[in-house]
């Protein structure tokens, strides 16, 4: 068994559990996850780089820390995906 594959199998619950926690951020404005949802699909579904994060930011009322924590709550919910590079991708609504 290689490294990689002990140490993938050693975290995955861990990750698992720590994503099905997630909750939507605090203090997040009203319709937040519905504003999210139509932000990120307005730059494409993919949240990867400062060119994706701050429209999302603008359009939703959110700051980045809300914005990230709202990304983790789908990843939780299995409305969005992590990507390889490390962005989310959104796999719902208009993005599904």
């Amino acid at each position: 068994m290689t490294l990689r594959k002990i140490f993938s199998l050693a975290f995955s619950p861990a990750l698992f559990l720590t994503a099905g926690c997630a909750m939507p951020p605090q203090g997040a404005p009203a319709n937040a996850s519905a504003n999210f949802n139509d932000a990120v699909a307005s730059v494409g579904c993919n949240l990867r780089t400062e060119r994706d994060y701050l429209p999302v930011e603008l359009q939703t009322g959110m700051t980045r820390e809300q914005v990230i924590q709202m990304a983790q709550f789908k990843m939780g919910n299995g409305e969005a995906v992590a990507l390889e590079d490390g962005g989310v991708k959104l796999v719902t609504g208009a993005c599904a």
